[in-house]
């Protein structure tokens, strides 16, 4: 099974090589065929040359740039229609997300999993140097999907997440254009009937350069991606209840 990781970049001069070479130096030594998307996000500094300079040195490396206007969803939705893996892996290029997780998602989609999703609140995760507003939020906003998805995965909202092809081929069209992309997609995949594995991920705060989030304008855009699979999720109850009755 051959893997992409799409790892969208904006502004990252300073953190988006050793966050490259350290994902490269794992997945090559776990012996898997890879490729890396890195999708250049509008930069306006030096990114585009480093993310440049990063596909020279490595083969395994491709670089894109994501169409006009810039936003993380944007991004994503490039990397996933230039990839060439039987599944995929969304990973950050700010340096939280750990590299020996994506290979446990590995594992688990060659495993039969259609998805793998990671948890940093259950037994075994970890998460450092979230900011406490940030981290308020995200717990609230993970209940609020618990509770209307009937879930028991407790950290939908996390963007580092894997997926067979099929799954992103099934969950088309993505609307999001920023950071709520993070959860249309994986809702989609659950509401739509496609399996999952859960397993702990380790997080942390961002080593270099500047958050890209603004939490009012995110929030937004947020419940309106849940609200907007939570009605699919309904019309599709009731297109089954119909079914029945015929």
């Amino acid at each position: 099974m051959k893997l992409s990781v799409v790892i969208p970049v904006r502004n990252e001069e300073k953190g988006i090589r050793p966050v490259a070479v350290r994902l490269i130096d794992r997945l090559t030594k776990a012996g898997m065929e890879y490729e890396i998307i890195i999708v250049n996000d509008k930069s306006t500094d030096s990114t585009p040359f480093v993310i440049d300079a990063i596909a020279s040195q490595f083969p395994v490396v491709r670089v894109t740039s994501s169409p006009q206007p810039y936003g993380f969803g944007i991004a994503i939705r490039k990397g996933f229609e230039v990839m060439t893996g039987d599944a995929v892996v969304v990973y950050m290029g700010d340096g939280s997300d750990h590299p020996d997780d994506v290979v446990a998602y590995y594992e688990k989609l060659a495993a039969g999993y259609d998805c793998a999703f990671g948890s940093r609140f259950i037994r075994g995760g970890s998460v450092s140097g979230y900011p406490w507003i940030k981290l308020f939020l995200n717990r609230v906003g993970n209940k609020i999907i618990q509770v209307l998805f009937f879930l028991p995965y407790n950290d939908v909202s996390n963007a580092f997440k894997g997926y067979r092809v099929e799954v992103i081929r099934a969950v088309q069209p993505l609307v999001s254009q920023y950071f709520n992309i993070t959860v249309e997609i994986p809702l989609k995949a659950i509401v739509r009937g496609f399996s999952y594995a859960v397993v702990p991920i380790h997080w942390n705060g961002r080593e270099s350069g500047v958050s890209k989030y603004n939490i009012r304008d995110l929030s937004r855009k947020y419940f309106f991606s849940i609200f907007f699979v939570w009605l699919e999720k309904m019309l599709l109850k009731e297109e089954l209840k119909f079914k029945k009755k015929e």
